[in-house]
């Protein structure tokens, strides 16, 4: 599920920023530049959206970016985390018997092969 909530971030005096989430308090993350801040940004997000959907509490809404109001030294940027839930699930799925055998010999992981051919088919999509 993709999550986008206004961010801002502080110019510090070394080049490096910090980057709290207004509607997100103690999501806080930080960048030695502008890309890397941007990378930690959706990182922390990511992150922070997991936790609280793990912890059974409620994901507040996002501001409108005009709303946030910033400082000297600070800037609003939105920011988009497309949060996936990488817990494994079993699933039972049927193969001919002939296949399984082979894979055995072959030591191939029927999970891996699986994920592999999911993840492609999903992104042709």
């Amino acid at each position: 599920m993709e999550y986008v909530y206004p961010a801002v971030f502080y110019s510090n005096n070394d080049g490096s920023y910090t980057v709290t989430y207004p509607d997100l308090p103690g999501c806080i993350s930080e960048g030695k530049s502008i890309t890397n801040a941007m990378h930690m940004a959706q990182s922390a997000l990511s992150q922070w959206i997991l936790y609280l959907s793990d912890n059974n509490s409620v994901i507040p809404s996002a501001s409108d970016i005009k709303s946030i109001k910033v400082n000297e030294n600070e800037f609003v940027n939105l920011i988009c985390a497309d949060v996936k839930d990488e817990r494994a699930v079993r699933r039972t799925v049927s193969i001919p018997k002939w296949m399984d055998e082979k894979v055995s010999v072959m030591g191939i992981s029927l999970s891996r092969v699986l994920q592999d051919a999911l993840s492609q088919r999903l992104q042709e999509q």
